[in-house]
């Protein structure tokens, strides 16, 4: 397997003439990541983070390789992420130059705006999403409240264990969401009922954007998996436990599921990653071997990413008290059973053809106790072991009113740290 290449652009010694970009706790210049945004004349177009700024793209395309400008000129960044790799590092390493080099300040500074100042959107046109299901300890604890004998299923650790979710319900951070209505059934109830989800949950994921992609027929070797993996982000994959409880059987998620994923804005490159891979966990004695067209040592060896995760949550009450946010858990993203070039090469084994833009989530990932956990479900254990907050309020589930924010942040050894920035959203009521 290809791994990216580290090269100048990930120097800690690196820095930027824009004003606040250095020792920034997400957009140094180490990141840069790609967006799409908009500012007061609300035209959607690509971006790049940098610190509290905004480059933007189409105002500086003169200054960028002529083999990249015209995948800049829409309003999605499928066409800049349909690119080999390769062009994908080139485009990367001139960015970092205009930003590093003073001397270019004069033609660049007219171009970058207030972060503050400007919307975000969607990066991509998703034409598909899959949601998967890798956090084993998510796994481990879901399970064990249905099954405490046996919480993984048999095929768990033969194959990555995935959905196809819902595209058009998927909104960046900052746009909230409905509390859903749907159908449930408790365990002690005669008949179903239909009303508003009285067990909203959140769930801590990694979102991945495909790159070129395969055609219908072929597969991705997991030998190649990484060229089509083009960047990441956080995702919340919004859940309505009680209705997931009573229709999950036997096809899986559904309505509890397809209401709204958020995720956040800013697509974190897999050039900008490079120097935080790391090692995948080794398997536990027992369990078996992934088939060969799920294996690759190099893969094995830095597949997997040094990145930690954070949930926070906020009622309404903090908010008017002036109580910041609390943090619910934080963990590694190495809690992953399989590795994401697993899950593409996985995805594509039968054929199906991913194309660019389309977005695989990781599913829960979740650490090994209660303070790592990354779902409500988990850590107030089913709904009988409520937290409390620091306004006194108990929650075993979301409130309406309460805002939850993912965070995550790539940290390794003499290199400098870079974030996702955030992906929040606040629950509002039902609709009638």
């Amino acid at each position: 397997m290809s791994l990216p290449i580290i090269d100048e652009t990930h120097d800690p010694a690196r820095t930027s003439w824009v004003a606040g970009a250095d020792g920034h706790p997400h957009f140094p210049v180490q990141n840069l990541p790609y967006g799409i945004f908009s500012d007061s004349d609300g035209r959607p177009r690509p971006g790049v983070a940098i610190g509290d700024r905004i480059l933007d793209l189409q105002a500086v395309a003169a200054l960028l390789p002529d083999a990249i400008v015209p995948t800049l000129s829409g309003s999605t960044l499928n066409a800049l992420f349909a690119l080999p790799a390769a062009d994908r590092r080139t485009l990367r390493r001139r960015l970092s130059a205009l930003l590093v080099d003073p001397t270019n300040r004069p033609a660049v500074a007219p171009a970058l705006l207030p972060a503050s100042a400007c919307t975000l959107h969607l990066p991509m046109a998703i034409g598909d999403y899959t949601d998967f299901y890798v956090g084993i300890h998510h796994a481990n604890n879901v399970g064990r409240q249905f099954r405490p004998d046996n919480p993984l299923l048999p095929n768990y650790k033969w194959v990555p264990i995935g959905y196809h979710g819902r595209a058009s319900s998927i909104r960046p951070s900052g746009v909230p969401v409905v509390r859903p209505r749907g159908q449930r059934k408790p365990p002690d109830a005669e008949v179903p009922s239909y009303g508003a989800s009285e067990r909203l949950d959140y769930e801590l994921e990694l979102g991945v954007w495909i790159g070129p992609g395969n055609r219908l027929g072929e597969t991705i070797p997991i030998g190649a998996a990484a060229d089509h993996i083009a960047g990441f982000c956080l995702l919340n994959d919004w859940s309505a436990r009680d209705f997931q409880a009573w229709e999950y059987q036997p096809l899986g998620p559904f309505l509890a599921k397809n209401f709204h994923t958020s995720v956040s804005p800013w697509v974190v490159t897999a050039e900008a990653l490079a120097p935080f891979r790391t090692a995948q966990p080794p398997r536990p004695d027992g369990d078996p071997q992934p088939l060969p067209h799920l294996w690759d040592d190099a893969d094995q060896a830095g597949g997997a990413l040094a990145l930690e995760l954070e949930v926070l949550l906020q009622s309404a009450a903090m908010r008017d008290a002036g109580m910041a946010p609390v943090t619910l858990s934080r963990g590694p993203a190495t809690n992953m059973y399989w590795t994401v070039a697993q899950i593409v090469a996985h995805h594509a084994s039968n054929g199906c053809d991913l194309r660019p833009g389309d977005l695989l989530g990781t599913g829960t990932i979740s650490a090994p106790t209660r303070d790592g956990f990354g779902s409500l479900l988990e850590i107030s254990r089913g709904g009988t072991d409520p937290i409390e907050l620091p306004s006194g309020e108990m929650r075993r589930f979301l409130a309406d009113g309460d805002a939850v924010t993912l965070r995550a942040t790539a940290r390794a050894p003499g290199r400098v740290a870079i974030g996702f920035g955030e992906c929040t959203a606040t629950v509002l009521p039902a609709r009638a």
